[in-house]
């Protein structure tokens, strides 16, 4: 029986289509994050809760993020990615329609959860589609077209949730992310062709997968719940201890499984393993920043939404240009020299808006805050592209896989650990006022510097074969 003829290969054309129809559908998954934390003041007025307990709304949608995102890599083999996509975005609109329903913050909560579950499956997926459909001599462009929602996302949610929030109620905010995806989802239908699903994965992960969702779920919990009295102490610790159990648990039955949902073997590569520690070390640190520059402009200051997201969207500005700056400098004086100028400051920048007051001009805010971005996405860009430097290729997406999750938990530990900063500078019934902001600005600061010495214990000539720097003499 002859063989069956092989497949064209994509055009450059369609591959570069694809790309913008995955793009646009997580366009709007970014838009919506920004211009939640917009919104975080308006929201606590709208339900009467203290502001610092809008953080949950964050932490819910990034902690499903984390935990369900395990899950992704192997359901678009097993059933096809374009219909895992497909059921993402419709996962995550019904999460945003739910919303805009929501009623109080137990609701927005549960909300955001079905929204995150929606998320965890789309941006992985899209990356396994864009890249699945790119001619491999095509697939610098391809990527390029893929991420750019995450460089217009942060220029666009912040102006656009002031805009929405000045003319029509909160609700709209996540309203607007229906027409968005079903445009979205309708150019995946025309440019993204069917996958084959494989039949031959073998059973899912499902001990792996469960302990390993316990083990995150409880460490986020507990950190969520300290120092604001939503869990007595008693709870926290019953949490915290079976989060270490399930933790440990997940350790000795991932030795003996051959794809384990977390492969944590990959931390024996020194790049890979500086990279996840620092990279964590850096997001526990500025991931506090959405929750807490949204709330020192809008309650400590006293500025409408429109005024701060003008203002806030200037770190996106610095997000935008830092890609060729970083490159360049990457390749005159390598990975570990980059990482650690950048991380040095981006901890400074990161520390700078706790000194913001009614008299600070609104050009020098915007001055930081783009400096801030730059430095905070050169420093990722360096830190995110030695990860691979020495994994090899057959292990490329167990790596991407773990790098997503702990991406994910450091960011919800981070919005956690500025939360309880506040609660402490602000004390008990205290007010919201622009020095309290001085502590939880530091304090992320601090944590972002400790990144540093993770950094500098990389070999000078680490990831010299990528960064297209000569090896230093011996």
């Amino acid at each position: 029986m002859s063989e069956p003829p092989p497949q064209p290969a994509p055009s450059p054309l369609s591959s570069r289509l694809v790309s913008i129809a995955v793009a646009s559908a997580l366009l709007m998954e970014f838009i919506d994050s920004t211009a939640l934390s917009t919104a975080l003041p308006t929201l606590s007025r709208a339900f009467a809760v203290d502001p610092i307990h809008l953080k949950l709304a964050l932490t819910s949608y990034i902690l499903a993020l984390a935990v369900f995102t395990p899950a992704s890599g192997w359901a678009a083999e097993r059933f096809g990615a374009r219909r895992v996509f497909l059921s993402a975005m419709t996962v995550f609109l019904l999460g945003s329609a739910l919303c805009g329903l929501s009623r109080d913050l137990g609701g927005l909560v549960a909300a955001r959860i079905v929204q995150g579950l929606g998320g965890a499956m789309m941006t992985p997926v899209a990356r396994l589609i864009a890249v699945g459909a790119a001619p491999r001599e095509r697939l610098l462009q391809a990527m390029g077209w893929f991420t750019m929602p995450a460089l217009v996302g942060p220029l666009i949610g912040p102006p656009l949730a002031g805009l929405v929030l000045s003319v029509a109620d909160w609700p709209w905010i996540f309203y607007i992310n229906l027409p968005v995806g079903l445009l979205g989802m309708a150019a995946v239908l025309r440019f993204v062709p069917r996958s084959q699903p494989r039949r031959d994965l073998g059973r899912f992960d499902t001990a792996g997968f469960t302990l390993s969702a316990l083990a995150i779920s409880g460490l986020v919990g507990v950190a969520e719940t300290s120092g604001v009295n939503l869990l007595p102490p008693w709870a926290r610790i019953v949490a915290l201890t079976l989060s270490l159990a399930c933790g440990i648990a997940y350790l000795r039955i991932s030795r003996r499984n051959a794809r384990p949902i977390l492969d944590l073997t990959l931390l024996r590569y020194p790049t890979f393993r500086a990279s996840l520690l620092g990279g964590t070390l850096v997001r526990l640190g500025i991931g506090a920043s959405p929750f807490l520059m949204p709330l020192l402009l809008q309650v400590a200051l006293g500025w409408s939404p429109l005024r701060a997201s003008f203002v806030t969207l200037a770190g996106g500005v610095g997000v935008l240009v830092a890609r060729p700056i970083a490159s360049a400098f990457l390749r005159r004086f390598g990975f570990r020299t980059a990482l650690a100028v950048f991380v040095s400051l981006t901890a400074l920048f990161t520390t700078a808006p706790g000194f913001f007051r009614p008299g600070t001009p609104e050009l020098l805010m915007m001055a930081i805050l783009t400096l801030g971005g730059f430095c905070r996405s050169s420093q990722f860009i360096a830190a995110n592209t030695i990860a691979y430097a020495d994994v090899p290729e057959a292990s490329t997406a167990a790596a991407s896989t773990l790098a997503a999750v702990m991406q994910q938990v450091g960011l919800a530990l981070g919005v956690s650990f500025g939360g309880v900063m506040l609660h402490v500078a602000r004390g008990a019934g205290g007010v919201l006022t622009p020095d309290r902001f001085v502590l939880p600005f530091a304090a992320i600061g601090v944590v972002t510097l400790l990144a540093l010495p993770v950094y500098l214990a990389l070999d000078k000539d680490a990831g010299a074969a990528i960064s297209g720097r000569a090896r230093a003499e011996a």
